[in-house]
């Protein structure tokens, strides 16, 4: 998938509307460079290691087609020590937040640009809470379509906002691009901050 705009500065390697909303809210207008990376994780790889590995991937990838810096990013959602990936099916799904429901879980979400100074990445941790989210509510949920495609199977920038009691770190980090850090890595690559801001 490719979408062009003459005044890019920035290559986008995700096809995520989450990650070009948030670029897009502090003024980065971007071209998408969807990529295809296996997202399978390494034998022993830690949570950390695997969204910061695929974040690189993904940027190196997409700057492969793109003279402009290009960002990758990777999020996941990790409870006990295990990474949590988008559903299948309506029974993993509620199995997620069955684990996830009245209790605190990390995520963790990795940027990497490549651009005139190399290649730069920065992994971000948040912790959220869920309060106790019962059964009626899991399948209610699922049926809402939402949660299909989510890491985690839950979006806290969507109706799954109710069952998030409390955050501590960067909130758009969960949604799927940390912009602090974000805006750091692209003012180190010359990228311009609220270039496309109206």
């Amino acid at each position: 998938m490719i979408e062009t705009s003459t005044s890019a500065m920035l290559c986008l390697a995700s096809a995520s509307p989450r990650r070009r909303e948030l670029l897009a809210s502090i003024g980065v207008v971007v071209e998408v460079r969807s990529v295809d990376v296996d997202e399978t994780p390494l034998h022993g790889e830690s949570p950390e290691a695997y969204v910061v590995r695929l974040a690189r991937e993904k940027a190196v990838a997409g700057s492969r087609h793109c003279v402009l810096p290009t960002l990758g990013s990777d999020t996941a959602v990790v409870c006990d020590g295990r990474i949590l990936g988008k559903p299948a099916d309506k029974i993993e799904a509620a199995d997620m937040l069955r684990l996830l429901s009245g209790r605190d879980h990390e995520v963790l979400t990795a940027v990497a640009v490549t651009g005139p100074v190399g290649l730069l990445e920065v992994c971000v941790a948040t912790r959220v809470t869920m309060r106790q989210i019962g059964e009626e509510e899991m399948t209610a949920y699922w049926a809402t379509g939402e949660p299909s495609d989510k890491a985690g199977g839950y979006a806290i920038q969507g109706l799954a906002a109710i069952f998030v009691e409390r955050i501590e770190g960067s909130h758009s980090a969960v949604v799927g691009l940390p912009l602090f850090e974000t805006a750091q890595l692209l003012a180190r690559q010359g990228v311009p901050i609220w270039n496309g801001a109206v």
